[in-house]
Formats: structure tokens, C-alpha cells, sequence
């Protein structure tokens, strides 16, 4: 769309929509074409809005079924199975109460001081990795798993398949090494219980059906731990796949400057648009445009021009919070997005990177010349992104016509409605 076509669609709408650069007086009148002059290239954007980072969050979602997040749950879980299990075996008429009250307090028990563990290493370090609670996790588990073997011998119909559980929550963070080692373990405190159970009992018939188990279990546990190796490699591929993909996308969405580049913040731009929609919650957009830039290009040099790109983005985000856009659009022309914040405390965050950037130190021949144009305006829900994109485009031009390093305000429809005697209203906060 042309830009005499698009001023022509935007006069269409009213002119209610552009009332407040009336107060500015006709001296200061412009031509359309000139306030739209920076945003010729925002014909791409409907290009560009498509992008919603699909590789960085299938990097995210990778990352999400590989990490951490709900992983701790899962030895509650296979304590809880295994009192499932105890209380099928009681309803049998297997086991004895007790056993169950048992093995549940062993589980609480364990529950607890796993719980107290991670307390006491987030204290220390901050964060404890998933790698350390594994080992004590399958230890612990087999330990009851023995425990109650020991107690109540019917129950190692269960204890085979409890163990291969246990195994499969470490052997993918486990080394092999460590792992055989556990399986030795495993068997050894199978081979104790089974010769207890001898020297306690006395029962032939036991003996024979419990070492026949025990040669099973021998034979294919370390079988296992060696098939689940190839697992643990592919894991570990995995993981790093994902890390390499959640760097490659990040790095992406960042301009060299260290800001979003133009297609981030134009994604971002339409993401906050929609939420507002959505929601109904402020939304407010200030474009940012560096005075007289190309005169700096000129004397500098463009190695020093991008130095004071690169130091003005600096500036910039020192300023901004966490929860702003910040990015670069073209050239020496930023885009800044204040999500759910109403166009008073945009105005005052734009204003203080405008005084930043004045009182800078710049070095010498910049000291004293490095200044922003600033434009802010506030979004009028069912817009769409050019029409708002394009009045503090508007608010950019009339700041550098208005003698640049300040900030103006394009305030949206009804902003500068007629008062009783007929005049406009300037807004409450002015313009800088």
C-alpha cells in the first residue's frame, strides 16, 4: 500500500484520529508523506508477524521434557504404586496390615527427608540439579524394596518390577559404571535376604523358587543397564540438541546490538497487540530516533557510529524493565513496547532515556550532540498495528520538527476533544 493510499485510508476513518496536531499551530503543519517517511518498510510486516519463535519454542518444549519440571514428582509416584500394589496384595489377604502401614511410613519417611535434602541444597547453592537426587532416589527405593522382601517374602512378586522402575528413573543420568556397581548391589541385598529367609525358615521350596528368581533377576538386570546405556547416550544427544537449538534461536531473535531485532520486536509488537484485545489492558508503543545520526556517521565513521548505537542501546535498557520490548527497527530508529502500562508512566520512562542519553559522557567531538527524538502514543483497542505504529511515527516526525531531543505524545482518539469555550485541550502531562 502506497503511503498516499494509506493516508487516505486513515483520513477515511475520521479525523478525530490525528485532532492533536492541531495544537501545535499551522506553522508547523507537514506533509503526509513526510510523517510517515520511517515507516515505508512496515509494509513487511505482515510478513513478519508470523513469526512466533517457532524454533525457540520447540527448543523450550524440548528442553521442558528433557529438564527438571515435574521430574521430582516421579519417585512419589512410584512410592505411591508400590502402596497401590501393598494394598491389592492386603485386600488378597497377603499381607498383613502392618506390612502396609509400613511400607507408607517408609515412603512419608523418605518423601520427607528427600523433600528436606533440596531445601538444604537450594539454601546453599541456589538450585540442585536433578543428576544428584537420582542416585540417593534408586538407592532408597531399593532399600525398601528389600526391606520389605525380608519381612514378608510373598512380596517378591512384586520387587522385579519395582526394581526395573527404579533403575529406569537413573540409569539415564547415571554412569554405567555406577550403575553396574548398583546392580551388584541390587543382587548382593537380594542374595542376604534370600539366605535369611534360609536360615530363618528353614523352607526348601522357598529357597528353590527365591534363587530362581534371583538367577532371573541376575541375569537380566545387568542386561538391562547395558541395553539402557545406548538410551542414556541418545538422552544426552538429546539434550544437547535442544541446548544448541534454544542458543541458535535466541541468538536470532537478538539484533547485534544486543536488542531484539526487527523481526522480534514487530512479533512482540503483534503479540501485545493481541493481548490488549484480548484483555483490554494498556498498551503504549514509543519510537525512538537518534538526532542528526547521520552527521555522526559522517565524522565517525560507520565503526563509530555503530559504537554509539551500540552504547545507546546500553543506555536504553539500563532504563527499561524487564517486562518491555526493546528493539532495534532500522537503522538508528528503535522501537520500545510498555505492556499492561498506561500512557502517563510511558511518557516518563521515554523521558528518562531521553535525559540519560543527553547527560551521557560521550566522548569528544559527541559530547553535548548525542540526543533522541522520542514518539509515544497509546493503543486504541481494534486498531491494527500500523495504525498505531503510524501515529507515534507521527509523534517522531513532530518531535524532530519541534526541534528534536524531546519527547511528544500522539495521543489516540478523544484525547484533545473540544472544550466549552472551543478550543483543543492540550493533554495533562504536555509534550517535551
Amino acid at each position: 500500500m502506497g503511503l498516499a493510499k494509506l493516508w487516505g485510508s486513515l483520513r477515511e476513518r475520521g479525523p478525530g484520529r490525528f485532532s492533536n496536531t492541531a495544537a501545535f499551530g499551522p506553522s508547523e503543519a507537514f506533509a503526509p508523506s513526510e510523517a510517515f517517511a520511517t515507516s515505508e518498510g512496515f509494509s513487511e510486516f505482515d510478513d513478519s508477524v508470523h513469526f512466533k519463535g517457532s524454533d525457540l519454542q520447540a527448543a523450550r518444549i524440548l528442553e521442558r521434557r528433557l529438564g527438571r519440571p515435574r521430574k521430582r514428582l516421579v519417585p512419589v509416584l512410584l512410592g505411591a504404586l508400590y502402596f497401590l500394589c501393598m494394598l491389592a496384595f492386603y485386600a488378597m489377604g497377603i499381607v498383613t496390615g502392618p506390612l502396609v502401614l509400613m511400607v507408607a511410613a517408609l515412603i512419608a519417611c523418605g518423601t520427607v527427608l528427600g523433600v528436606v535434602y533440596v531445601r538444604v541444597r537450594q539454601q546453599e547453592e541456589r538450585r540442585t540439579g536433578d543428576r544428584q537426587l537420582r542416585l540417593p532416589v534408586v538407592i532408597g527405593s531399593v532399600v525398601i524394596l528389600l526391606l520389605v522382601f525380608y519381612i514378608e517374602p510373598i512380596t517378591q512378586i512384586a520387587l522385579a518390577p519395582f526394581m526395573f522402575l527404579s533403575m529406569a528413573y537413573g540409569l539415564l543420568t547415571l554412569s554405567r559404571r555406577t550403575a553396574l556397581l548398583l546392580c551388584g548391589g541390587i543382587l548382593g541385598g537380594y542374595a542376604l535376604v534370600v539366605s535369611a529367609h534360609y536360615l530363618e525358615r528353614d523352607d526348601t521350596a522357598l529357597l528353590r523358587l527365591e534363587v530362581l528368581h534371583f538367577m532371573a533377576l541376575a541375569l537380566a538386570l545387568p542386561a538391562y543397564v547395558l541395553l539402557m546405556g545406548r538410551v542414556r547416550v541418545l538422552h544426552r544427544l538429546l539434550q544437547k540438541t535442544s541446548h544448541e537449538m534454544r542458543s541458535i534461536a535466541e541468538s536470532a531473535r537478538l539484533d547485534v546490538l544486543g536488542c531484539l531485532n526487527r523481526r522480534s520486536i514487530l512479533a512482540a509488537l503483534e503479540e501485545q497487540k493481541q493481548l490488549a484485545d484480548e484483555s483490554g489492558i494498556p498498551l503504549c508503543l514509543a519510537v525512538v530516533d537518534l538526532d542528526h545520526f547521520k552527521r555522526v556517521n559522517d565524522e565517525l565513521g560507520h565503526l563509530g557510529g555503530d559504537e554509539v548505537l551500540r552504547t545507546f542501546t546500553q543506555l536504553a535498557q539500563q532504563t527499561v524493565r524487564t517486562d518491555d520490548f526493546f528493539g532495534r527497527y532500522g537503522g538508528e530508529e528503535f522501537l520500545l513496547i510498555f505492556p499492561a502500562t498506561p500512557l502517563l508512566p510511558s511518557l516518563n520512562s521515554c523521558e528518562r532515556i531521553r535525559a540519560l542519553v543527553e547527560a551521557h559522557p560521550w566522548q569528544e567531538p559527541l559530547r553535548g550532540r548525542v540526543t533522541v527524538s522520542i514518539g509515544v502514543t497509546q493503543y486504541v483497542l481494534g486498531e491494527s498495528v500500523l495504525e498505531f505504529f503510524s501515529r507515534a511515527d507521527t509523534a517522531v516526525y513532530l518531535a524532530k520538527q519541534g526541534g528534536r531531543n524531546q519527547v511528544v505524545v500522539q495521543e489516540p482518539v478523544g484525547a484533545f476533544a473540544p472544550a466549552e469555550d472551543g478550543e483543543p485541550q492540550a493533554p495533562a502531562h504536555g509534550y517535551f
